[in-house]
């Protein structure tokens, strides 16, 4: 009796380690509601614990610009691929939109938020109900001027500021040995925004050191096409004459460019063009000509995001700013790059 006893016992261990063997398998194949991601991608390694399915919430400036579109489809596209639950919202170029936004996050209990500011300031107030709720924050794309950087785990985007100095410098190249004075307007994007300060920054430092280079006017576009050209208009009637446009985006100077054509005048030959993205509608004004200088500005970030989305849920120390690498590029680049271009 105390062998079948002891065989019995042998026999419901076996039976019991074949059980835990099947439900180990059934997770290591990963369910549908996350797509078998697992923190880290380490699905059916060894010791590998399979990760919840991620959400993050997202609030966007708006679509003013074949910029931002190709951004806003960049991050749909990776949160997709990466199997994210992404929880979109459009803000429309309005702060109180975008704040509205993150609140519902936070009380939808997404598990990252990142967000492009429409505007530097005013963001303390959300952001600390945010850590307060334990949802880690990502800005992309733009800064905030928030003096508590614990707010937000990093900044992923471009250099704005080098943005601007980049523009600048061949702006100073170019007129180098200048006798007369050079007209310059300036076309700035949203008033406020992280990338029209930043821009207009860097881009002065550098032409300071010429006093030929003068900007005569600068106004605000709001980095959109119609009010590139109304502005531009505008500078036209008031100036007689304007030698550079400095746009801030490359919308904002095709804008311009219609307003440079209606007075009769040829763009990129009796007013230089200077902007910054090259987005394909800019690249081929500038492989035509009618752009004489792009520096790039990537909007594809959303892999980025998604690796640093995902890094910041499985506990990674991120680096508190992550700059995109980014070129320039005269009219012959442009026309060379144009039929690679992906957006």
């Amino acid at each position: 009796m105390k062998r079948l006893g002891k065989m019995g016992a042998v026999l419901a261990l076996s039976l019991s380690m074949m059980i835990v063997g099947a439900c180990g398998s059934n997770s290591g194949g990963g369910d549908a509601g996350n797509n078998g991601n697992t923190a880290g991608g380490n699905a059916g390694s060894s010791g590998a614990k399979p990760s919840k399915s991620i959400t993050l919430g997202f609030s966007q400036v708006g679509a003013e610009s074949g910029w931002r579109s190709a951004n806003t489809k960049s991050i749909q596209d990776s949160a997709k691929d990466a199997g994210y639950t992404l929880k979109f919202s459009d803000a429309q170029q309005k702060q109180e939109n975008q704040i509205k936004a993150l609140r519902s996050f936070i009380q939808q209990k997404v598990d990252v938020i990142a967000f492009s500011p429409v505007v530097e300031s005013g963001w303390d107030t959300v952001l600390k109900e945010a850590k307060d709720a334990g949802i880690p924050v990502v800005l992309t794309d733009r800064a905030v001027d928030s003096k508590d950087t614990s707010l937000y785990v990093t900044f992923l985007g471009s250099d704005f500021v080098e943005e601007g100095r980049k523009a600048g410098q061949w702006l100073s190249d170019q007129y180098k040995d200048a006798a007369e004075d050079i007209n310059i307007v300036e076309l700035q994007g949203t008033t406020g925004s992280a990338p029209a300060n930043d821009r207009m920054q860097g881009f002065k430092e550098v032409i300071s050191s010429n006093p030929k280079l003068k900007i005569v006017a600068s106004q605000t576009g709001d980095f959109t096409r119609a009010k590139g050209k109304e502005v531009m208009q505008a500078f036209l009637k008031a100036h007689k004459d304007i030698d550079v446009l400095y746009a801030h985006n490359d919308d904002m100077a095709l804008g311009a460019i219609q307003a440079i054509e209606a007075a009769g005048l040829k763009p990129g030959e009796d007013i230089k063009i200077i902007s910054v993205d090259a987005v394909k509608d800019g690249m081929q004004a500038a492989s035509d000509g009618k752009i004489n200088f792009i520096v790039e500005c990537n909007p594809l970030l959303g892999p980025q995001l998604m690796k640093v989305v995902q890094d910041v849920v499985d506990g990674k120390t991120v680096e508190a700013r992550i700059v995109t690498e980014e070129t320039t590029f005269t009219s012959e680049q442009a026309k060379e790059a144009l039929p690679s271009r992906q957006y």
